[in-house]
């Protein structure tokens, strides 16, 4: 089976997988969401999250870098390619975070209260967990992934849940460019930046205040319009750094 058929078969699962990791992180564990509600994580809308899907594809060329010679002059080459996955994935965390920090204006994470954080966007402690699942992708999915590819590979029907998954995705990241056009607009004129997870807590809290269904694959519908969100998810915020100052 071809390179690109195979990363094609990662991407999905990882983004897939990504995105209940970080829907049951957001919800039981995150700092940012202390209601515990549930939270649709991500940039898109869909249960996906490219940047796993990347990683995952990162962690896999990593991981296949074992079979080459330099690597058995190693003394301890395990540990040297969980370290490189590591850094791997933190810079692919940095490289996302930082685009969208700076381009479109937007904050999908904030890692500002950890320590030794960098633009609040990658910190040790989240290198290290990065560090760990490199770990649990060598020793628990690397070993049986090309079985599973090649079967993956030989049923046709899989193949097309495949194409339809990237159809859907295509699709999805532009309606999902958007509404990040819409928010850049916003942060640009109002000179801020727009924080995700809050504005998408401001929306539910509109909803469940209506006592209305709130829409979990569909966080920005609303029946009012999207800048009455994100100023009022700015005068909350202005009113909570009022409220630390005095």
């Amino acid at each position: 089976m071809n390179l690109f058929l195979i990363l094609s078969f990662l991407f999905f699962i990882g983004a897939v997988s990504g995105w209940g990791i970080e829907l049951l992180f957001r919800r039981f564990l995150s700092s940012a969401n202390p209601e515990r509600k549930w939270i649709n994580p991500g940039f898109c809308t869909g249960p996906y999250l490219p940047l796993y899907g990347f990683g995952l594809c990162f962690l896999y060329l990593i991981a296949s870098l074992e079979s080459l010679p330099f690597m058995e002059v190693l003394r301890y080459p395990k540990v040297m390619l969980f370290v490189i996955m590591a850094i791997t994935m933190t810079v692919l965390e940095y490289i996302a975070g930082i685009f969208l920090l700076k381009v479109a204006h937007l904050r999908l994470w904030d890692y500002s209260r950890e320590w030794g954080n960098i633009n609040g966007l990658i910190c040790p402690k989240f290198s290290l967990i990065w560090a760990s699942l490199g770990a649990a992708y060598y020793f628990l999915v690397h070993p049986k992934i090309l079985d599973t590819l090649r079967w993956f590979s030989e049923n046709l029907a899989f193949s097309f849940v495949i194409g339809l998954f990237f159809g859907v995705f295509l699709i999805d990241l532009s309606h999902s460019l958007e509404i990040a056009g819409k928010l850049k607009k916003f942060a640009a004129e109002n000179h801020v930046v727009v924080r995700y997870e809050h504005l998408k807590l401001q929306i539910r809290k509109a909803y469940e205040e209506k006592k209305q269904k709130y829409p979990f694959f569909a966080p920005f519908r609303s029946d009012r319009p999207l800048s009455d969100h994100l100023k009022e998810m700015r005068q909350t915020l202005e009113q909570r750094i009022k409220t630390k100052r005095s």
